[in-house]
C-alpha cells in the first residue's frame, strides 16, 4: 500500500513525511540564540532541538546524530557557543554524509548574540530554498514507522485509548509497518504475557529482563512511574496502570527490542527499552513525556500516537504527535488539543474496532501531510537528558 506519492526522499533511501529544517543548539548557553533564530520561522517548518549539557556522553551524541538525520529532517543548522565539549565537527560530518545541507555557527567566533541571530536567519533563508528542492518518492506502508506513548493517564486510558492504539498497531503490523511501544517502567507485572508474544525464547528473556531492570531502577530511586494525577484520575495501582500501558502494544508478535537510536530493520512490533543500563546514576529515566517522544523519534518514528486520559497539550519537534483522548469529558473540555475521541467507547458511540480504525486512518492521513492538532497549535517541545546504554545484541533482533 502506498501512503503518499509525495514523501521526501533522502540520500540513504529513507523517506520522510515532513521536510523540516532543524536548528540544533549544542549547549544550553546557545539555547536563547537558537530560539531567536527559529522564532520568525516557527510556522514554516523550522524546528528547535538541542542538548543542554556542556559535556555530552555517547547517548546524547548518538541521539543528536540520529535526530539530525531523521527522515523528516531536510536540513540542519548547528549552533555552538564555542567552548562546550560537544564535538560539533563530528556531528556536522554525520549530517553532511547523510546528504543534507548543514551549517555551523559558533557564537564566540561570530560576534555574539545579535550577529549570530542575523547570520542564522540568513542561513535559514538560503537553506529553505535548497531543502524545497528535495526529490519526492512514494512512501509504502512497509516503510512507515509509528511510535506510541501515554501521558496524563487516568482510569479510562486502559479501557479506550490504549487498546484503541493497540488495534491500530495490529493492523499496521499486519501490513508490515514498523510499530514501537515503550515505557518499560510501566510494564511491571506484564512480563509473562509480554514474553509469551516474543518471536523467540531468547527475545522473551530479553524482554523480561528489560522490565526487571526498570523495576530495580525504580526500587533504588524509591518511587515508580505513578503520578498523583494518575491516582486523582482513578488509577489505583501500578499494575493497573501497567495493564493499560501494555494495551497500546496490541496483540501482534513482538519482533525485537530496541534502545534509543536503534532503527527497526523491518516491519513488525518492537519494544523500546528506555531505562538506562548499569548502575542507577541518572535519576528518573524519563523526566517527562517529551523525553520519551524524542527517543521514539530517534528510532525513526514518522508519527507518534499519544494516549491521554486527563489531557496533555505537548507536541514534538521533527515528528507529528496524534493525541488519542481516552476520557470523553476531557475530550469535550480540551477538544482543540485532541485528535481522536476514544472516549466514545465508554458512551456507546463507537466500538473499540472503530476507534482503532480511526486512529489508523488518521496516522495515514498525517503521513500524507494532514496536520495534527499539536502541529496546528505550534507545539514543538523537545527534551534530551543524560543516559547510558549498552549496544543491543543479535538476540534482540532475531531473524535479521
Amino acid at each position: 500500500m502506498i501512503i503518499t506519492e509525495q514523501a521526501f526522499l533522502r540520500a540513504d533511501g529513507r523517506k520522510g513525511i515532513r521536510n523540516h529544517i532543524v536548528v540544533a543548539y549544542l549547549v544550553e548557553c546557545a539555547h536563547h540564540v537558537a530560539r531567536e533564530i527559529v522564532y520568525p520561522y516557527r510556522e514554516q517548518g523550522v524546528h528547535l532541538i538541542g542538548f543542554g549539557g556542556c559535556y555530552p556522553n555517547d547517548y546524547a551524541a548518538r541521539m543528536m546524530r540520529v535526530l539530525c538525520t531523521h527522515p523528516n529532517v531536510g536540513g540542519v543548522i548547528l549552533l555552538s557557543l564555542g567552548c562546550e565539549s560537544f564535538n560539533r565537527g563530528l556531528l556536522r560530518e554525520a549530517v553532511a554524509a547523510s546528504g543534507r545541507p548543514v551549517e555551523t555557527l559558533v557564537i564566540q567566533q561570530n560576534g555574539g548574540t545579535r550577529k549570530t541571530i542575523a547570520q542564522g536567519r540568513h542561513l535559514l533563508e538560503t537553506m529553505r530554498a535548497e531543502v524545497a528542492r528535495v526529490p519526492r518518492a512514494p512512501l509504502r506502508l512497509d516503510e512507515f514507522i509509528v511510535g506510541t506513548v501515554c501521558g496524563g493517564s487516568d482510569a479510562t486510558s486502559g479501557i479506550t485509548a490504549n487498546p484503541g492504539i493497540g488495534r491500530a498497531f495490529d493492523r499496521l503490523v499486519e501490513q508490515n509497518a514498523g510499530c514501537i511501544f515503550e515505557e518499560t517502567g510501566e510494564l511491571i507485572g506484564c512480563e509473562d504475557i509480554m514474553t509469551a508474544r516474543a518471536a523467540t525464547p531468547e527475545l522473551g528473556g530479553i524482554l523480561r529482563e528489560s522490565v526487571n531492570k526498570a523495576a530495580r531502577y525504580y526500587t533504588v530511586l524509591g518511587h515508580g512511574s505513578f503520578a498523583p494525577g494518575n491516582a486523582e484520575g482513578g488509577l489505583t495501582t501500578l499494575e493497573e496502570k501497567s495493564m493499560g500501558a501494555y494495551a497500546k502494544s496490541g496483540a501482534s508478535r513482538i519482533s525485537g527490542l530496541l534502545k534509543p537510536g536503534d532503527i527497526p530493520p523491518r516491519g513488525g512490533l518492537y519494544l523500546l527499552d528506555v531505562v538506562p543500563d548499569g548502575e542507577v546514576r541518572f535519576g528518573f529515566p524519563n523526566i517527562n513525556d517529551n523525553a520519551e517522544i524524542a527517543e521514539l523519534i530517534a528510532c525513526g518514528s514518522h508519527v507518534i500516537l499519544f494516549s491521554t486520559g486527563r489531557g496533555s497539550v505537548v507536541g514534538s519537534a521533527i515528528s507529528p504527535v496524534i493525541k488519542v483522548c481516552a476520557n470523553p469529558e476531557t475530550f469535550r473540555r480540551m477538544s482543540e488539543d485532541m485528535d481522536v475521541d476514544a472516549g466514545r467507547i465508554l458512551e456507546g458511540r463507537a466500538s473499540l474496532d472503530e476507534v482503532g480504525q480511526e486512529i489508523l486512518e488518521l496516522a495515514l492521513a498525517v503521513g500524507r501531510g494532514a496536520p495534527t492538532k499539536s502541529e496546528a497549535l505550534g507545539h514543538q517541545e523537545f527534551v534530551l537528558t543524560y543516559k547510558s546504554f549498552e549496544p543491543i545484541g543479535p538476540s534482540c533482533l532475531p531473524g535479521v
